[in-house]
């Protein structure tokens, strides 16, 4: 379930109007491309963790592949950006949570919400799976009913509500209104929301058996990614007109008004909320499984590595939850300056990221030369469609340079980036940056807490 719904979020029910705005019907081609260069990263990720599932993932496997100064720096990086995320998401939802109860301060909602996500990190890894289960079981339903309610919309079988046809996909200036170049501006607005997906391979270490869930959550990224995302988008645009206020402020909102469902804004702020607490959640874990990691090998604070008796890195994640807690209470004090700015700090780590998982996959395939047979699975047509990956992550940066609305975005990123990997570099100078490890020795995971729950050593 992780897997399944690791791809839906809060930028998928609101976030996405703004794409529609700006590319029209022609978004479902930038969603599509988008789409499809998350499913090469995955399917090269997938095959890495598969033949070795670490909770540190493409970080180790930069390690080998790249070198130590490698797996430092985007280690780092990956858990700079959810520590801060969660101060996005924790404002996100004390926002929902301040409309309902307005009596209650919005920071107080912020604080409220970091605390219980924390108690149940720290709980056990069973606890984070049992509520990442639900939250992903309510975005399943909300999408599935969506796409249900659509299917029937569109095919004239809802009362009230008459068939479009292909009118909203066609008039109003046809299927790209403002122009291909729209439609490319546009994909690099949608292919954010695709972060996320690589979640199920950190998890995947500390199940009950790694390698078949990472073959299970990489197989489903194709249809979950076709299913979840264009089917629904495909829905609202041929449902509504795409240049709709309403589509504008909430193309989801304004399908279910299109239903006649009464209490669509609240329907929306229920699936928001859960979009935004699955997000904290799962960014809370995941920043702390790759501090983690990185402690193990040397490259954080030892402390971090400790267990706790439920089989849980707490210091980890404390030290995440202390810099979340901070960034949240940065974008009360000061919004528009310096939680933007480091905000902005994390805006291309996603290409960096997709970069580097595309990169190790290419030089641990070769290495493996004639073994490569034996993988239990494999990237299709390597090495073109990993190049094809790597030239189309790097247009995306390149088209972050060229659009004045991510320029700012991609420059402090590639800062910070130069900050880290110059410290990596400068940490490993002596063995030239080479991985020190030795095969499967950074594979140690965290003891099982129980029969079911908990990492087995990697393959």
């Amino acid at each position: 379930m992780i897997a399944i719904a690791g791809v839906i979020g809060a930028g998928l029910f609101v976030g996405s109007g703004v794409a529609i705005q700006q590319a029209g019907p022609g978004i479902l081609i930038a969603y599509l491309a988008a789409g499809l260069v998350v499913i090469l990263v995955m399917r090269m990720l997938g095959e890495m963790a598969a033949a070795n599932p670490e909770t540190g993932s493409f970080s180790t496997y930069a390690d080998k592949a790249l070198g130590r100064w490698a797996g430092f720096s985007i280690g780092w990086l990956y858990a700079w950006f959810w520590i801060i995320v969660l101060g996005i998401e924790a404002t996100a939802g004390a926002a929902i949570m301040h409309r309902w109860v307005p009596g209650i301060d919005q920071w107080v909602w912020a604080l409220l919400l970091m605390v219980m996500l924390t108690l149940t990190n720290l709980g056990s890894v069973k606890s984070f799976g049992e509520f990442e289960f639900w939250f992903a079981s309510i975005k399943v339903t909300a999408i599935a009913l969506f796409l249900l309610f659509g299917v029937a919309a569109i095919l004239g079988l809802i009362p009230g509500v008459p068939a479009p046809g292909l009118s909203n996909l066609i008039d109003n200036g046809g299927f790209m209104p403002n122009g291909p170049g729209a439609v490319l501006a546009g994909i690099l607005v949608v292919v954010f929301s695709f972060f996320g997906a690589e979640i199920a391979t950190i998890a995947a270490g500390e199940s009950e058996n790694p390698v078949d869930a990472v073959k299970k959550a990489v197989k489903s990224t194709v249809w979950r990614i076709l299913v979840f995302y264009i089917g629904s988008i495909a829905v609202v645009v041929t449902l509504l007109p795409w240049n709709s206020a309403s589509v504008a402020k909430s193309p989801y909102v304004a399908v279910i008004e299109l239903f006649g469902i009464p209490g669509a804004g609240t329907i929306m702020d229920i699936v928001v909320l859960t979009s935004v607490l699955s997000c904290l959640n799962s960014g809370l874990y995941t920043a702390s499984r790759m501090l983690f990691s990185l402690a193990r090998r040397g490259d954080a604070p030892r402390s971090w590595m400790r267990i706790s008796k439920r089989g849980v890195p707490a210091a980890a994640v404390l030290a995440s939850t202390v810099v979340g807690f901070i960034t949240v209470g940065l974008n009360y004090i000061a919004p528009d300056t310096v939680f933007l700015f480091l905000v902005n700090t994390s805006g291309a780590i996603a290409l960096f990221v997709w970069l580097v998982i595309a990169g190790s996959q290419l030089v641990l395939r070769r290495r493996m030369g004639a073994a490569a047979k034996d993988l239990q699975l494999k990237m299709w047509l390597f090495p073109y469609l990993t190049w094809a990956a790597i030239v189309s992550i790097v247009a995306l940066l390149i088209g972050m340079v060229i659009l004045e609305t991510t320029r700012e975005s991609l420059m402090l990123s590639l800062a910070l980036a130069a900050v880290v990997a110059g410290i990596g570099l400068w940490r490993y100078r002596k063995d030239g940056g080479k991985s020190r490890l030795q095969p499967g020795e950074a594979a140690a995971e965290m003891p099982a807490e129980d029969a079911t729950v908990g990492a087995h050593p990697a393959s």
